[in-house]
């Protein structure tokens, strides 16, 4: 099993909602709190791109893709070693598989289908 398990996703309409989480529990505390933690995209045929960071120990910074800025929002939890994507409005275009990462490690996709 890989250092990071996600869950979450599936298929949902266009305007509606899900979260993602992806927990890290095999990745050193601190490594886990000081690494810049991501969530990735990737659909069919078109590279893989960012979708959110987030980073810092205390005082954490976010950084979002145009795309979705207003739409997700990324969260994590230290104590868990979880990492979340909130997705709302969804939209066609949000179809992908995704991935979340943190430190070097890259989580085992989760596939997000968004219909019209």
């Amino acid at each position: 099993q890989g250092q990071l398990v996600q869950s979450g996703g599936g298929l949902v309409q266009a305007g509606g909602s899900l979260r993602l989480s992806c927990k890290a529990s095999r990745l050193i505390t601190s490594v886990f709190n000081s690494a810049e933690l991501g969530w990735y995209r990737q659909a069919p045929g078109k590279q893989r791109e960012l979708v959110a960071t987030i980073s810092g120990a205390r005082t954490t910074s976010t950084n979002y893709a145009d795309s979705v800025k207003g739409r997700f929002q990324i969260s994590k939890d230290n104590a868990k070693k979880m990492i979340y994507l909130q997705m709302d409005d969804l939209k066609p275009e949000d179809t992908a598989v995704y991935y979340c990462k943190a430190h070097t490690c890259w989580g085992q996709g989760t596939q997000v289908t968004v219909s019209a």
